[in-house]
């Protein structure tokens, strides 16, 4: 019921939007061209991903092959989710609440260097370790 033609509040907004393993197309990469929201997850099942928006903190980007995200990226980056070790994860602004690849994992309870935090950076396994690398021009 209304009254004075005053309208009923509208029913809550969905949930975000999850989206799981999405088919890599025949090239090997899948490409994201939108933000992805706290809540929203892709994973690039066979691929890589590249994504050129923001991932934002609480996203996830998940490929078995490389990570790329050309923006910001606050949210988490895993890129050999099924074992490759030679995968890597390219941001132009490191900002990651956590960055993992084949399994082997880093959170932002750690701080970032200096040298990558909020700069383009890479990502990849080195003696079974995490390393984080600036990319400079």
């Amino acid at each position: 019921r209304t009254i004075c033609g005053a309208r009923p509040p509208e029913p809550p907004s969905p949930a975000p939007q999850i989206v799981r393993e999405v088919p890599v197309p025949q090239g090997g990469t899948l490409l994201i061209d939108r933000p992805l929201r706290s809540g929203q997850q892709v994973y690039a099942r066979g691929g890589d991903v590249i994504v050129t928006g923001l991932v934002s903190f609480g996203a996830e980007v998940i490929a078995d092959g490389n990570v790329h995200v050309y923006a910001p990226l606050r949210g988490k980056a895993i890129a050999g989710a099924r074992g490759d070790t030679g995968a890597r994860i390219f941001t132009t602004c490191l900002e990651a609440q956590l960055v993992a690849v084949a399994g082997v994992y880093r959170t932002s309870e750690v701080a970032l260097p200096a040298d990558v935090a909020g700069k383009p950076a890479q990502i990849r396994l080195h003696d079974d370790k995490l390393l984080l690398e600036a990319i400079t021009g």
